[in-house]
């Protein structure tokens, strides 16, 4: 028997276009982010994006995640999570339950300070059976 893969309670579609604008900002020479955020709640990401705060492609990706609900914001996380190895889709329930434990206001800033974020949504998509292409 087949094992049931997770609803994503965030349209595919939103996450490839953030993960497109997070391509696009991660890749001018002038971004370089030394280390990961721990967290939502790590304000290192909010006070290493400040530099950025006029910059049009940030402004982009912050505005659409901070335009999602915080259940699809929640959901964004978990993808994040997913594709970067810390859970497992049979773990998919409790990243769930960790990102809506761990949802901030920042929960924009988070993402995008996390350096490989484009890479780490497009794996959690391709684990749950949805593509960029």
């Amino acid at each position: 028997m087949a094992k049931e893969v997770p609803e994503l309670e965030i349209n595919p579609e939103i996450v490839c276009q953030i993960v497109d604008r997070a391509h696009e900002f991660h890749a001018q020479d002038e971004v370089d982010f030394e280390e990961e955020p721990e967290g939502p709640a790590d304000m290192t990401a909010v006070e290493t994006l400040s530099e950025y705060a006029e910059e049009p492609t940030y402004l982009e990706i912050k505005s659409a995640i901070d335009d999602l609900e915080p259940d699809q914001q929640v959901a964004l996380v978990a993808l994040m999570w997913l594709g970067r190895g810390d859970f497992s889709v049979e773990e998919w329930d409790d990243a769930l339950s960790q990102a809506k434990d761990a949802w901030t206001a920042h929960t924009a800033d988070y993402l995008i300070a996390t350096p490989l974020v484009a890479d780490y949504l497009e794996e959690g998509l391709s684990q749950l059976g949805h593509s960029c292409d």
